[in-house]
């Protein structure tokens, strides 16, 4: 009989997210460090486990009219399909139209880290994005409808008592409509999940990272791949620059 056991394989995962997270926690003092720390391991776990069509990093976004979103601390974006992806001296600029989600990592969920991150996600949601027709074989598809990008807040704990409950409800259900949040992970409490009837799914368990990751690629699954960029319309800004 095989030693094999797929139920610790997966707590285990979970496990080691959140022992890193509290370690980020306890040991790291001044609050930079901190954040930037519990920001590696949020991407590291999706760095290493998203499909390969998919990438994870700390970037701005910016549209083909040239605004660009507030920095943004986990963006999934697509690699597979995405012609261009700026960086520089550590700085990354993802094009609007092949983002996926928009995280932020925080060390603990209250009402004030909702905000920030609804303001975040709607800084992302806010810019232009562009979508071409698909050529194929037979022809040429019409442009895919722009799905939903979605948007989140991953912590290590909860500022509120019982860590998951009414006023993280309140406060979910507050903020910008651009900016509403669906899915979110605490690692020490569960998971919460918003759809179009609202934010009521609360799911205390026991293993929430990895149920965070399998819940985000079903997601992600359920988008299927981003639009067809228009690249000429980055391009245009090759000409205003010649002007200048």
């Amino acid at each position: 009989m095989s030693e094999w056991s797929l139920s610790h394989l997966l707590s285990g995962l979970h496990d080691d997210i959140q022992q890193k997270l509290a370690t980020v926690r306890r040991t790291f003092g001044h609050p930079g460090t901190k954040g930037d720390a519990s920001e590696a391991v949020w991407l590291e776990l999706l760095q290493t486990y998203l499909p390969k069509r998919y990438s994870a990093t700390t970037a701005h976004v910016v549209d083909s009219s040239g605004t660009f979103s507030e920095q943004i601390d986990v963006v999934v974006f697509d690699r597979q399909y995405s012609p261009f992806i700026f960086q520089y001296q550590g700085q990354t600029i993802i094009p609007a139209e092949s983002v996926y989600a928009a995280f932020e990592a925080k060390q603990a969920i209250n009402a004030s880290q909702v905000t920030y991150a609804q303001n975040k996600v709607a800084s992302v949601r806010r810019l232009h994005r562009t979508s071409l027709p698909i050529p194929h074989a037979g022809g040429v598809y019409p442009p895919k409808p722009l799905q939903h990008i979605l948007g989140g807040l991953l912590t290590f704990e909860s500022d509120w008592s019982p860590g998951l409950g009414t006023p993280l409800l309140k406060a979910l259900a507050d903020g910008p409509t651009d900016g509403k949040l669906d899915l979110g992970c605490v690692a020490a409490h569960g998971l919460f999940s918003c759809d179009g009837d609202g934010c009521g799914v609360l799911t205390p368990i026991a293993k929430p990272a990895t149920a965070f990751l399998f819940e985000l690629i079903a997601r992600l699954q359920e988008i299927a791949t981003v639009p067809m960029i228009d690249v000429r319309a980055y391009a245009r800004w090759l000409e205003v620059d010649t002007q200048l």
